[in-house]
């Protein structure tokens, strides 16, 4: 497995498309919940690591298919979408997402 740097240019560009990606239990985007972990280049191709708010979600393949073509439509790399093992806590959460779902500020 070869890792490579992608500019920040490029993150940004699939973050922002991500942004457009939102739970639809929550109404929120994942970005904004703090669901995507990583993104980063492996043998050529843009793997984004994802957590869910919940483990077993019934909407996660719904979810990680919208954010891989979210990610598709703004790059020309094949990008690949992974569950991450990590829990999800509020604390995660943009500090707008957090005030809007009443987690208020830290």
């Amino acid at each position: 497995m070869t890792e490579t740097t992608l500019t920040e240019q490029e993150i940004a560009r699939i973050r922002e498309a991500l942004k457009e990606v939102y739970d639809p239990e929550i109404g929120i985007s994942v970005v904004d919940l703090g669901l995507v972990r990583k993104i980063e280049e492996v043998d050529g191709e843009i793997q984004i690591t994802m957590i869910l708010t919940a483990p077993f979600c019934p909407l996660a393949g719904l979810i990680l298919e919208q954010a891989r073509a979210a990610a598709q439509a703004v790059t020309e790399k094949p990008v690949k979408v992974v569950q991450g093992m990590e829990r999800w806590h509020p604390s995660m959460m943009e500090g707008e997402a957090r005030q809007r779902l009443g987690f208020g500020y830290r």
